[in-house]
């Protein structure tokens, strides 16, 4: 009954950055995975102090549908199922991700998991693997294995799909720990309410998984003055949310404040007493 509770996209946004830290000062996360080609990167990095990462691990979020060297993620994932990414490319990318990791943080990432998954798609799983495994032999990260359990429903499914199982099985034969199973795949839709039974259902889940889970969570924290709000509510007839997500360019911007509120309440104690936390397999 061991769990990592990982936060996603750190450096994607200031927003995102903000809440990620209060959470791990708070004891509320074990892992945050950075998107080091973001613009923000090299100010982000600097959050990361020796006394956060003695709280989580830091991981690479490899990205190559967001920042720098990147696709449309439906155009990549066809892309590396016909196998007609580019190899030299994609290697290129991998290197260049890991050295900015590495020049901002002066260590190698702790683990490697993916935005939107790509690291276990065909081709670049292969990919990643050869080059993890040349750089850190001695010390190799961990990998997060993108594989949700049939609650999930049809999105976990086709994440699952992509390439968990192929790339659990080649991380382990080349002696990478793996993480076990992935929670925390839904919609984005409701409210904070909605979003506690879900993090419930999901504890319940991990309770019942042989090895260490993975809950992945996106949240971020509301910095927008009332005024810019308020003068977008009325101009635009938007909700506040709406609004936020407007002037950050985030979909799912009203999602990541409900994870970010309820994850920092008082409520997550009591959600999370029976199960252990950890930071790594």
């Amino acid at each position: 009954m061991k769990l990592i509770i990982c936060a996603d996209d750190f450096a994607q946004s200031p927003e995102i950055d903000a809440a990620i830290v209060r959470l791990i000062e708070n004891n509320r996360l074990s892992a945050t995975s950075c998107m080091v080609n973001s613009p923000y990167w090299a100010s982000s990095a600097k959050l990361l102090t020796a006394e956060i990462r003695q709280k989580a691990h830091i991981g690479l979020h490899l990205d190559f549908t967001q920042f720098g060297y990147r696709y449309p993620h439906f155009v990549l994932t066809l892309l590396s199922l016909l196998r007609c990414l580019p190899k030299l490319a994609i290697q290129q990318s991998i290197e260049h991700q890991l050295n900015q990791f590495e020049v901002e943080l002066g260590t190698k990432p702790d683990y490697v998991d993916g935005h939107q998954h790509v690291h276990q798609l065909p081709q670049i799983r292969q990919i990643l693997l050869s080059v993890l495994k040349r750089r850190y032999d001695k010390h190799l990260p961990w990998i997060r294995v993108a594989r949700p359990n049939a609650a999930s429903g049809i999105k976990g499914f086709i994440i699952k799909m992509l390439g968990a199982n192929a790339l659990a099985r080649d991380a382990k034969r080349m002696g990478f720990i793996c993480s076990t199973s992935l929670l925390g795949v839904y919609n984005f839709s409701g409210n904070m309410q909605d979003y506690q039974i879900r993090l419930i259902e999901w504890v319940a889940q991990a309770k019942q998984s042989v090895g260490t889970s993975v809950l992945m969570c996106h949240p971020a924290v509301e910095v927008l003055s009332n005024k810019v709000i308020n003068d977008q509510v009325l101009d635009e007839k938007l909700s506040g949310k709406e609004v936020l997500a407007k002037q950050t360019k985030d979909p799912i911007y009203s999602a990541r404040l409900n994870e970010f509120s309820v994850l920092n309440s008082e409520s997550f104690n009591a959600i999370f007493s029976e199960i252990k936390i950890v930071r790594e397999p």
